[in-house]
């Protein structure tokens, strides 16, 4: 049927700028950009747009820039997609009416709540500073609701640090303790990417309730467990939801909120990041030894299937799908879903993740598991690329590693990750074998680079949307990577404590600008249709950067501490501190267990610290190659400011 307003003066398509949507650039695009020109409709004619629809379009999306740090053009590749989605689109996009009485679904109750809110949220007749017509008391439900599941998510993920003891204990399976974070990394990890192509076929609510629905659920299952194979079991699919609901959380986020003030938004999520992962590393023992570690998942579940009941009733049906050029029943576009790119990139990185992880580890890097692991991610992995290649709508597409400025900041991100979870993974060691601290103030230790990196992560998108320019984040945080690495291959015995605590703030400092600073580059570099696949990437490659890191930094320092304790102990202080074995025993027993170092008196312990000092600084040295080849990435990439919306 016709709509009356195509008819009114001063408002057809001849009189309206070469906007058809919400596709006017606010900042200044790349080389690289790999955006597709507009294409008009059949007829060569665009389409109408309400005099309303195209006010509010104005407000959102005409902007000015004071100057650009490149040569191109002032153009947004985040704000070109469509951006036309509703609460009421299943029904505005109807072109016949029933005469009889619609029925009462539960579709037409979230569509009735979600209008509510959104009349609610409006109060007045100004428009919308979110996108998609979403009202400010809609967003704040919906943003609120992203940062509950974030909180969850973080601290769910972190609580093993400190209470995997008291659940091991309580199976009496000490062995299997690896095996707790490593089941959770592998899901959370090797699903990410699909989930982000995935919303982009079926739209973002879908998959984000099934998720939270999944982590709920699982979380259950850990409180419920009655053998460790069981429990392991619910962290890998607690590990599979998790992920999810931070994936897809971060996809909404940037569906609904203009990438000029994304920073502001982002500073929220790193702020919630920080306290809890910082509170569940600190009260899981606490929690798993005064309620039990049952208590301790089980007062996670109501929390999380509140989250998702909010989630189905103020997420719009159609966010995400809004940016297809055509639309597409949920049928056909699963027919071009890249099922076979998902089945060998979710191969490839599970079987790395379980090589690196237990080789070394629970296994010597010569068993046949851990050997046979390596070689099917060596296969899998280069047929994963070269089935992308072809993909009408790949997983991962290679543009995004093969082009600047995209695969700079990508590889960039992906070494800085290894750096950060590499001297992370060793500062304890460090405290331990070195200083001979216990562990429980190492891991307090700890606490001082997490709290600078989360401030410096919050500063950080306040920054960017009150300066307009997004490399400095970048170059500020390798360029401390770079210092931060340095300064700790200096370290000595003998310092006061405070000293070296000092010394972790400027790589903790450097991840804090370093990973939303390139979130929210990436995401300004890339077109709106493709910021899920791109987040989705973006964070496949940092969670590679974490398992290589600390694969990477384990196995320099236990080869180098094979050699340093071959070349400094010697059997006659060996056997003269009481060892019967003499110098082999010595070595055994202290590869075996840090805690054996604090048994050894004499000559033999001061030759054991002096060899684990000597491995742990042979992999920060090794660290400083790694930030210098982070920074030399960012050093040629241009990247243009963000704009600023007409008042």
């Amino acid at each position: 049927m016709s709509n009356a307003h195509n008819h009114r003066p001063g408002h057809g398509p001849e009189h309206l700028p070469t906007i058809p949507d919400e596709q006017t650039p606010l900042i200044g695009n790349t080389r690289s950009s790999y955006s597709e020109p507009y294409d008009e409709s059949a007829d060569g004619e665009d389409e109408d747009i309400d005099p309303d629809d195209f006010d509010l379009l104005l407000t959102r999306s005409s902007s000015y820039t004071t100057g650009l740090l490149g040569p191109e053009t002032n153009e947004t590749p985040l704000l070109r997609g469509d951006r036309k989605y509703s609460t009421n689109s299943r029904i505005g996009h109807a072109t016949t009416f029933s005469s009889r009485r619609p029925s009462v679904t539960s579709e037409a109750i979230e569509d009735e709540v979600a209008s509510e809110l959104d009349r609610a949220g409006h109060g007045t007749d100004k428009p919308t500073l979110f996108l998609g017509g979403i009202s400010h008391g809609r967003f704040w439900w919906i943003f609120g609701n992203v940062l509950a599941l974030h909180f969850v998510s973080c601290f769910d993920g972190t609580i093993m640090a400190s209470s995997h003891p008291v659940i091991t204990s309580y199976f009496q399976s000490s062995n299997s303790a690896s095996w707790l974070s490593t089941a959770f990394l592998l899901t959370s990890t090797a699903f990410q990417p699909l989930l982000g192509r995935l919303s982009d076929t079926v739209g973002r609510k879908g998959p984000y309730i099934v998720t939270g629905t999944i982590f709920a659920l699982a979380t259950l299952w850990c409180a419920l467990a009655q053998s460790m194979t069981s429990f392991i079991a619910a962290r890998a699919v607690c590990g599979l939801g998790a992920g999810g609901v931070m994936t897809l959380g971060s996809i909404i986020v940037s569906d609904l909120v203009p990438i000029e003030r994304r920073g502001a938004y982002q500073s929220y999520i790193n702020m919630v990041y920080g306290v809890a992962s910082t509170s569940g590393a600190a009260l899981g023992g606490f929690l798993a030894e005064h309620l039990g570690w049952r208590a301790e998942f089980g007062i996670q579940v109501p929390p999380l299937f509140l989250c998702v009941g909010i989630a189905v009733i103020t997420i719009p049906g159609d966010l995400g799908l809004s940016f297809q050029a055509h639309k597409e029943t949920v049928m056909q576009a699963m027919k071009q879903f890249d099922f076979r790119g998902s089945f060998f990139m979710t191969t490839a990185i599970t079987f790395l993740i379980l090589g690196l992880n237990l080789g070394g580890n629970v296994l010597a890097w010569t068993h046949p598991f851990v050997l046979t692991s390596l070689a099917i991610f060596a296969v899998s992995f280069p047929s994963f690329l070269w089935i992308e290649r072809s993909a009408s709508r790949p997983i991962m597409p290679l543009r995004l590693i093969h082009h600047s400025p995209h695969a700079n900041m990508i590889f960039s991100n992906f070494l800085a990750a290894f750096i950060m979870n590499a001297i992370l993974f060793n500062m304890p060691l460090y405290f331990q074998a070195v200083l001979l601290t216990s562990a429980t103030t190492s891991g307090l230790c700890l606490m001082v680079p997490t709290i600078a990196a989360s401030t410096c992560g919050t500063a950080t998108g306040f920054l960017v949307t009150w300066t307009k320019r997004l490399k400095w984040p970048l170059m500020l945080g390798a360029v401390l990577f770079l210092i931060g690495t340095v300064v700790l291959s200096c370290l000595q015995r003998g310092w006061p404590l405070f000293v070296y605590l000092i010394f972790l703030v400027p790589l903790s400092m450097g991840q804090g600008f370093t990973f939303p600073g390139t979130f929210m580059a990436v995401l300004a570099a890339s077109e709106q249709a493709d910021q899920a696949v791109v987040t989705s990437t973006l964070i496949l490659w940092r969670s590679m950067g974490t398992v290589l890191g600390i694969a990477g930094s384990s196995l320099i320092v236990q080869n180098s501490l094979w050699s340093y304790l071959e070349t400094y102990v010697t059997d006659t202080a060996a056997r003269d501190a009481g060892i019967p074995g003499g110098k082999s025993e010595v070595i055994e027993r202290v590869r075996e267990s840090v805690e054996a170092i604090g048994n050894l008196r004499g000559l033999v312990l001061e030759q054991v610290v002096r060899s684990y000092e000597a491995s742990i600084r042979a992999a920060f040295l090794s660290c400083i190659i790694i930030a210098l080849g982070s920074l030399m990435l960012l050093l040629p990439i241009r990247l243009p400011r963000l704009g600023e919306r007409k008042k």
